[in-house]
Parts: C-alpha cells; sequence; structure tokens
C-alpha cells in the first residue's frame, strides 16, 4: 500500500522526519524543563517562545515571500505535535499564530500581508483570532461588535472572549459586524487591529482548567480605528474567510490533541516498566498491557487522520472541511481517553501534580472544546459527508 497515490498524500518525507527529531530535541531540551512550573504558576511560557523564534519554529506556516519557512502543513502539524508533547501551552505558541494569520494569508492583500506577516515572521510579532463572544460561541454568525465605515476606517466597538494569547500578541485578526442586515451572507467583514491601537484593551486572564501557560483573555475594542487597508478582503466576506481558516487551522487543534496523547503514552510506558506489583512489574500483567494497546491504536489512528487532513489542507481539497472536522474531533477525543488512562495506569501518583500526566489530561479537555467543540464538529461533518 506505501506506494499507492492514496498513502503517498500523506506519508511524512524524509525531511519531515529530520523535522520531528530536532522539534523533538528543542522539546526535550527546552520547553519540557519548564512545563510544570508554567503550569503550576499559570504564567507565559516564554522560555519557549525564545526557543521557538531562535530555530524559526514559531511560525513556520508563513510563505517565503514574506521572510517564513514556506513550510507546508504536514510540517506545521508536527512542529506543533511534537511542542504538545512536553507542554500543550507552548504549542500554542505556533498554533494560534497559524490560527490568527490565516485569515490574512488566504484573503488580505499583497500590502496587508507583508505589513503583518513579515513581523510574524521574523518572532517580532504575534497573531491572535477574535471570532468568539460573550454570547456568540458556537453560533459565530451571531456576533454583536461593530464596524462602521467612516471616511477611509473603520470604528470598531464590541468585546471578544475566549481570545487565545490576547495582550501578548500584537495583531489581532477581528471579525466584526459592518451589515446587520446581511448577518453572515455579506455583513460580517474582517479588519487587522493592531495592539498599540487606541481604544483596544484586555480583560482578567481567565483562571482554567488546563493550558494555563497561554493567557487566555477578553479582548474590548472602544472606538477602535481601523485603516480601510486593514481590512482583510472585501467587505461583507470576513465570515467566509471565518469558515475558511477554521477547516485549516482545526488540524493544528488535532495535531496538539495527538501530541498531548503521545507525551502521556510515553509517560505511562515507561512508568508501568518500572512499578512493581505483586512481585513483577504492573506492564506485566495482560489488563494493563491491553490498556496500553488500546491507547497506541487509538493514538495511531488519530495521528494518520490528522496527516491526511494536513494534506488536504495543503491542496485545499473540497472535502477539506469534512477532513478537518473530523481529525479535531477524532483526535481530541482519543486524547481525552489515552490522558484519562495514563492517569489510571499510575494509580494514585497519576492523579497528583508531581507526576505530568494529571496536567496532561486538564490539557487535553479544551481540545474537544475549543475551535468547535465537538458537538458542533460532528455537525459539520454531517453536512460535508464526502
Amino acid at each position: 500500500m506505501a506506494g499507492t497515490p492514496e498513502f503517498d498524500l500523506y506519508r511524512p518525507a524524509e525531511e519531515h522526519d529530520l523535522l520531528r527529531q530536532s522539534v523533538r530535541a528543542l522539546a526535550e531540551a527546552k520547553i519540557a524543563p519548564f512545563a510544570a512550573e508554567v503550569d503550576e504558576q499559570a504564567r507565559f511560557p516564554q522560555e519557549a517562545l525564545d526557543a521557538l523564534v531562535a530555530s524559526d519554529l514559531h511560525a513556520v506556516h508563513v510563505p517565503e515571500e514574506f521572510g517564513g519557512a514556506g513550510a507546508d502543513a504536514l510540517a506545521t502539524v508536527i512542529v506543533i505535535e511534537e511542542v504538545a508533547r512536553v507542554c500543550a501551552s507552548s504549542s500554542l505558541l505556533p498554533a494560534v499564530n497559524k490560527l490568527g494569520s490565516m485569515p490574512v494569508i488566504l484573503s488580505a492583500s499583497k500590502e496587508l500581508k507583508e505589513r503583518c506577516l513579515t513581523p510574524l515572521a521574523r518572532g517580532e510579532g504575534q497573531f491572535s483570532y477574535c471570532l468568539s463572544e460573550p454570547d456568540a460561541g458556537s453560533d459565530a454568525g451571531g456576533m454583536k461588535t461593530r464596524a462602521v465605515r467612516d471616511g477611509d476606517a473603520y470604528v470598531l466597538n464590541g468585546v471578544k472572549r475566549w481570545i487565545t494569547n490576547a495582550g501578548v500578541s500584537d495583531f489581532y485578526t477581528v471579525m466584526a459586524v459592518t451589515d446587520p442586515e446581511k448577518g453572515t451572507r455579506g455583513g460580517i467583514s474582517a479588519f487587522v487591529v493592531e495592539k498599540e491601537d487606541e481604544g483596544l484593551s484586555f480583560g482578567a486572564p481567565e483562571r482554567k482548567l488546563g493550558i494555563k501557560g497561554s493567557p487566555t483573555r477578553e479582548v474590548y475594542f472602544d472606538n477602535v480605528r481601523v485603516p480601510a487597508s486593514r481590512m482583510i478582503g472585501e467587505e461583507g466576506t470576513g465570515f467566509a474567510t471565518a469558515m475558511r481558516t477554521l477547516d485549516h487551522t482545526r488540524i493544528t487543534i488535532a495535531a496538539q490533541a495527538v501530541g498531548i496523547a503521545q507525551g502521556a503514552l510515553d509517560y505511562a510506558k515507561g512508568y508501568v516498566r518500572e512499578r512493581k506489583q505483586f512481585g513483577k512489574p504492573v506492564g506485566d500483567f495482560q489488563g494493563v498491557q491491553f490498556m496500553l494497546a488500546d491507547m497506541a491504536m487509538k493514538l495511531e489512528a488519530a495521528r494518520q487522520l490528522t496527516y491526511a487532513a494536513a494534506a488536504k489542507s495543503e491542496r485545499d481539497e473540497p472535502d477539506l472541511t469534512f477532513f478537518g472536522a473530523a481529525a479535531k474531533c477524532y483526535a481530541s477525543d482519543a486524547a481525552m481517553e489515552i490522558t484519562t488512562d495514563a492517569v489510571q495506569l499510575l494509580g494514585g501518583y497519576g492523579y497528583t501534580r508531581d507526576y505530568p500526566v494529571e496536567r496532561m489530561m486538564r490539557d487535553a479537555k479544551i481540545t474537544q472544546i475549543y475551535e468547535g467543540t465537538n458537538q458542533v464538529q460532528r455537525l459539520v461533518m454531517a453536512r460535508n459527508l464526502p
């Protein structure tokens, strides 16, 4: 089967294997040592950002013409997967940089791309994505943030909620209503708001179950004046751009889930080989072996589906919407099951913060929720059956 066109669509090439090796080495040396502290103190993983920027791994998806690596979708997935294996919070650095900048890549003018993507590629500015609101989560089309034309600019007013890396990022892709009468069919537009824009402010960090090192805040727009040149695409195309973006970036959440699950499985495997009960390693018991087998099976299925979806993303294929939703949904469900089983395999120790699997279990939960709950993913899949 290895030679069939279908398999070659997403089989990692030699350069992907080399990339994995280099990212894993960096993650274990420069990110893993701080993962527990970042979680315990709920602080931004600055060490991870510095390491990723120094190795040009913070935004590998940026096209070469804007100073980026121009990496394909699978390479981006591998970077996120390997960082998430040791620290889920840190994996959101490259993941959210792609989420925030993808609308610009898909729809913006060349001038706007140069303004935003060039500093992103250099590590001089991060991106966030502002879609959700207090009353518009799964129903993103119900947003209330307004953008009113005023001469050669638009004036934005409203609130966005659950914004990852808010307050840290320098660029914010913001969806706002420009024509209330048209709704999602031409009434929503996309803009790039910059951190220094007057009237932009941020709420207090949310107190979360997991990914504590990734700040999540509300973003407030109080008469924020944005030049019309910072509109992404044409007026009224914002919602379509937002949905296209999620088709591509849900795969990064799948990658994060795969990485978290891999980290939990790796730790559990090592533990049951060393932990002895009844005179022999716990891993010698058939019940434990079956648990590990199921964990590994689900993980590999999630990985292959994620890589297949990455190939669809790279080629922007018609069935990407289905595959992106399927990868995100399956991988996150698998990660929740695998991390929970890892805690079980460590017994009482797994329930303590002295071991990393309880953090991984908490971190895995959000992958079932953000960028569209898994209930919404199932709706998306049902409406886009191949």
